[in-house]
């Protein structure tokens, strides 16, 4: 595959051009240090991705993102920048990934394997039936499949997202994610818990009439009071 840094900064592009022809997928690199010399290079070349710096000379890497979703058959875009506030506008112009510089080769090649699966054709595979869930990490924000969270809770507005192998953390409130989750899957079992109704394992009795979900990957979760009726009805336990 055909990758295009465009940074307007040369050492940038010489490190981040070295760090991506490590992947063994990866058969050509080309730069450009503006908006205007990328546009000729993607006529030229059409690569498969592209790297985007945010802050080039006297522009923007947003002006050059604006244009890709124009084209008929954009590259897939990844924003590389020394800047972490732009992260929520990056996908609003269909990037797909956002990396912070200092650049490290594992993340770099993360999202080149992210990338090649996508731009590869998968005939047989399904197309994935809900819409991914965007979890702001530290340095990047994380599509999460729904069906692969088990779990959402919320702790001093706080919020932990768990996978079957990790948990997220971000700010937020328990409603605002509710609201993004599809109902077929969770169910909101505290003011505090919403579970994956297909990762439940084990409903046992608990104090004063209420109920404690045990989850797939081993997460206790209370049904308080004021959910049990609901609950035991959307499980079908009455």
């Amino acid at each position: 595959m055909h990758v295009l840094i465009v940074d307007d900064e040369p050492l940038a592009r010489e490190e981040l051009s070295y760090l991506v022809l490590q992947h063994p997928k990866i058969t050509s690199t080309a730069e450009a240090e503006s908006v205007e010399e990328a546009m000729e290079e993607m006529m030229d070349q059409k690569p498969d991705i592209v790297f985007l710096d945010i802050h080039l000379t006297d522009e923007s890497g947003f002006d050059l993102a604006e244009k890709l979703t124009h084209l008929k058959k954009a590259p897939y875009l990844i924003f590389a920048t020394a800047y972490d506030a732009y992260a929520l506008q990056a996908f609003q112009v269909n990037a797909k990934d956002y990396l912070l510089k200092p650049f490290e080769e594992k993340k770099i090649h993360q999202a080149l394997d992210k990338a090649i699966k996508e731009l590869t054709p998968q005939q047989l595979a399904p197309k994935p039936k809900f819409e991914a869930i965007p979890i702001q990490g530290d340095d990047r924000i994380y599509l999460v499949a729904p069906e692969d969270i088990y779990l959402v809770s919320v702790e001093e507005r706080q919020l932990n997202i768990e996978t079957k192998d990790q948990t997220y953390h971000m700010t937020g409130t328990l409603n605002k994610i509710e609201q993004k989750l599809p109902s077929e899957l969770f169910l909101k079992t505290h003011r505090s818990f919403i579970l994956n109704r297909t990762k439940i394992q084990e409903i046992q009795p608990w104090f004063n009439h209420t109920l404690q979900v045990i989850l797939e990957n081993g997460s206790r979760v209370p049904v308080s009071r004021s959910y049990v009726k609901t609950f035991r009805a959307q499980v079908g336990l009455e």
